[in-house]
C-alpha cells in the first residue's frame, strides 16, 4: 500500500474531503475504507474549531497539512481529523465512517466508534499521516457516487453542505 503524500493534503479542504473517500485508513493490522467525512473550513466556519483561533488544542490545524488532529469530544470520544490547506491556513476533515477491510468487523459509522476500533487517540495528535504507524493509503479503485449533505451533530453553520459519503 502506498501512503498518500503530504502534497495530497495541501489543497482546499473540500477537495481533500471528497478525495479522501474510498482511501484506506491503516493502523497496524487494522484497515478501513473511508466512506464518510465532513469538511471544516477554518476561521469563517463557525462549526470549525479553527474559528476560535490558535489554542493549544487547535494549533495543529494551522500548521503543515497531512497531520492528524485528534481531540476528545464531549469528554468521551476521540475524533480523527486530517489537517488540510497549505501551512498557515486552517482547515481539516473529520473522518466519520469506515467500512472494514482488515482486522475490523462491522460498519464503523461514527467518529468515536472508528477511532476506538482503530486504536487511534490523542497520542497521534500532529502525527504525519504518510508515516507509520497510522497512515492513509491510496485506494485500489476510485469511489462510487459521492453524496453531499449538511454536517451532522453540530449547532453552528449547520446549513453548509460539507458532509460527503459514499
Amino acid at each position: 500500500m502506498i501512503p498518500l503524500p503530504e502534497s495530497f493534503y495541501a489543497r482546499d479542504t473540500v477537495t481533500v474531503a471528497r478525495h479522501l473517500l474510498g482511501q484506506l485508513l491503516v493502523h497496524g493490522h487494522r484497515q478501513g475504507r473511508i466512506v464518510e467525512v465532513e469538511a471544516y473550513l477554518g476561521a469563517d466556519d463557525l462549526a470549525a474549531h479553527a474559528s476560535r483561533g490558535v489554542t493549544p488544542r487547535t494549533r495543529v490545524i494551522f500548521g503543515p497539512p497531512g497531520r492528524a488532529y485528534v481531540y476528545l469530544n464531549y469528554g468521551i470520544h476521540e475524533c480523527l481529523n486530517v489537517v488540510t490547506e497549505p501551512d498557515g491556513t486552517p482547515g481539516c476533515v473529520l473522518i466519520r465512517g469506515l467500512t472494514p477491510v482488515a482486522g475490523l468487523s462491522g460498519p464503523l459509522n461514527g467518529p468515536g466508534k472508528l477511532t476506538k476500533a482503530m486504536d487511534i487517540d490523542r497520542r497521534f495528535y500532529g502525527h504525519p499521516l504518510w508515516l507509520s504507524p497510522v497512515t492513509i493509503c491510496a485506494a485500489p479503485s476510485p469511489p462510487e457516487v459521492i453524496r453531499v449533505t449538511p454536517r451532522i451533530g453540530i449547532s453552528r453553520s449547520v446549513e453548509l453542505p460539507l458532509r460527503f459519503h459514499l
